[in-house]
């Protein structure tokens, strides 16, 4: 039979042939590098039988993110095995790998606690199914062998997602996989054998709800991670340490920037500080907007369920909602802009000299996340989005998304961020017809190509109404974030009859783009907060500047700087405590602002302030209305 490679090349093999008999046919090195193949796309064992005309992808440890999902899947199975040897009677659940790395979930006997301290016991138990080289094995069974199994083996949770199996998708097989002594309910793929596990690490220890069901047993949640080489493992290990130390719920604390309480969950209170840091990303937002023909419009909270039933929300996001009611009339808390802004459009009368219409929103949102997932800034129920949406006929399209794209470019390089491009497409959840995604997947692509913009498909991660263009940023320590976006929307128009007055004299129904730059400010700002370890360039300090008189003879000369500084809409604060300069100086530091202000007499007699940068130290003297320039010219450069 024949099988395609990637570059196109055609592979002669023997009938009944495995993906490990095509890496060996390709040749020896790779048959000893493999992990997995892709078959038509799908991973599958190296012990899988191919089939005629199949393309085939070898996966290896170059392989990269999938191979590390493989070699992660690997690593959770053999946590369960360790697990399973130390603590007889243990029952397990799942163990997925996810991000950076992988959990396994278990509910151990009573009186069996288990913590961070245990971990050592369980790696060295690890190690030895590992050194032991297990091969991973994968057997199809009959639901009633996988059943008489599980429940001889007192597995509840096994039996459960069996039976879910046949009852959700009319199962007659399962697939189990046994490494050495273990055997698991798992739908594979599986790396060839323990041995290839080469660095690991156990992590943390969580309660984790079995289905996510706070009516269900709370399960113990083990946290790993695994890579190909110690050396990876240890430049990840590094990255958390300092990912630790810029911590944004930590930094926010020390900063006084913002706080949650639990009468509010999941909802920040700006402090004074954090409000000024929000309101000039607010106001750099509307500067962005402006010069580009954007209107700023302001929207109400609560709508009535029928917006959301006409937008298509009410059926795929209602769960998501804060629902309430007033005068018998069922409402929601909006969680996001584009309905409201659609019916807007819709109640008025465009003609198609009005488009593009473009309507900006830094709209406050509601989102009903569960308490487990809440994490600081980055998720939140409460909180608001540099959200914009454009009204514009066929004929606009490229230009309005090329504009988008320019707008998220110089925005997010600002930031001095990396930025990577994704365009993802149609999920299997959508409105719309195949010919609508066909063309609105088609106008993001063709903007794409004209702007010379290389980019990643994502298959399947669009929004239900549209295919959209995700930005994502490197971070100051590698991390990567999804923030900025352009969607492309045929769908919403029409479910709101929205409707403009072409050139022929006839009603036609415009495109919407919904786009974003930031995103989240909530998250934006956690994640600048991170990225910067909470040293701000000075357009964006909260304090840019603080006073430090040297004695309670200086007060009033610090007063009269504070003053000049105000008067120029520089950020500035005075320490007025009777505290020695060099304490004042390093509490100053501490706070991570950017310039300090020493005034004593000799800054008096002379009109000047004695200037200090953040990290840097002294830098001499300078008057005071030169500083207010520097200042000033910073904050308006906006520059990183």
């Amino acid at each position: 039979m024949k099988a395609l490679l990637p570059d196109g090349t055609e592979l002669q093999l023997e009938d009944g042939a495995t993906g490990a008999d095509a890496a060996a046919a390709i040749g020896a090195g790779l048959a000893r590098a493999a992990l997995a193949i892709k078959v038509d796309g799908e991973p599958r064992d190296l012990t899988a039988p191919l089939h005629d005309g199949a393309r085939l992808e070898i996966l290896t440890q170059k392989s990269g993110e999938e191979a590390l999902e493989l070699l992660r899947h690997d690593t959770a199975h053999v946590l369960a095995a360790a697990v399973i040897d130390l603590f007889p009677g243990v029952k397990i659940s799942i163990g997925p790998a996810i991000d950076n790395g992988f959990y396994y979930d278990f509910e151990f006997p009573d009186g069996v606690t288990v913590s961070d301290a245990d971990f050592e016991r369980i790696e060295q138990q690890m190690r030895k199914h590992i050194k032991a080289d297990e091969q991973f094995t994968r057997e199809d069974v009959t639901v009633g062998e996988a059943l008489e199994r599980f429940v001889r083996e007192d597995q509840p949770y096994k039996v459960e997602l069996i039976e879910d199996l046949v009852k959700n998708e009319d199962v007659r097989t399962v697939s189990l996989y046994t490494n050495g002594p273990f055997t698991d309910l798992c739908r594979g793929p599986h790396g060839p054998g323990t041995k290839r596990i080469k660095a690991f690490k156990l992590q943390s220890i969580a309660g984790a709800y079995w289905r996510g069901d706070a009516n269900r047993t709370m399960l113990t949640r083990i946290y790993g991670t695994a890579f190909f080489s110690k050396e990876e493992l240890a430049q990840y290990l590094e990255m958390l340490e300092e990912a630790k130390k810029r911590d944004h719920r930590r930094l926010g604390r020390e900063l006084r920037l913002f706080q949650f309480s639990a009468v509010s969950p999941g909802a920040a209170f700006w402090l004074p500080r954090g409000t000024k840091l929000w309101n000039s990303l607010v106001a750099f937002t509307r500067d962005m907007n402006e010069p580009r023909g954007y209107d700023e419009v302001k929207t109400p909270q609560i709508y009535d369920s029928e917006l959301w039933k006409t937008s298509g929300h009410w059926g795929k996001y209602r769960e998501n909602m804060f629902l309430t009611a007033a005068e018998d009339r069922e409402m929601a808390l909006k969680p996001m802009n584009c309905p409201g802004h659609a019916h807007l459009f819709g109640s008025q009368r465009h003609s198609y000299r009005d488009l593009p219409i473009r309507y900006s929103e830094p709209g406050l949102l509601h989102r009903f996340e569960p308490s487990g997932t809440l994490h600081g800034l980055m998720r939140v129920r409460h909180f608001a989005q540099d959200d914009a949406h454009v009204f514009c006929t066929e004929e606009q399209v490229q230009d309005e998304v090329i504009a988008c794209l320019d707008l998220i470019f110089e925005t997010l390089g600002r930031f001095d961020f990396e930025i990577d491009i994704e365009l993802s497409t149609r999920p299997e959840n959508r409105v719309g017809t195949d010919e609508m995604w066909d063309r609105a997947e088609g106008k993001l692509a063709e903007a794409l190509k004209v702007k010379g913009l290389d980019y990643r498909l994502n298959p399947g991660d669009g929004a239900f109404y549209g295919p959209k263009i995700d930005f994502h940023v490197t971070d100051s320590i590698g991390r990567s974030w999804q923030l900025g976006t352009v969607q492309l929307d045929y769908s919403m128009p029409d479910r709101f009859g929205l409707t403009y007055v072409g050139a022929d004299d006839r009603e036609h129904t415009p495109v919407m783009i919904h786009r974003a730059a930031m995103g989240s400010y909530e998250r934006f700002i956690g994640m600048l907060i991170e990225h910067y370890a909470g040293e701000f360039p000075v357009w964006l300090a909260p304090v840019q500047a603080i006073v430090l008189p040297i004695a309670d003879r200086h007060l009033d000369y610090a007063a009269e700087v504070v003053a000049q500084l105000r008067a120029r809409r520089v950020r500035v604060e005075v320490d007025e405590r009777v505290e020695s300069i060099g304490r004042k100086i390093r509490e100053a530091e501490l706070q991570k602002i950017p310039y300090m202000l020493i005034v004593g007499d000799r800054e008096l007699e002379a009109g000047e302030v004695g200037l200090r940068r953040h990290r840097e130290g002294d830098l001499g003297s300078l008057a005071v209305g030169d500083f207010v320039a520097r200042v000033v010219d910073e904050t308006e450069r906006r520059s990183a």
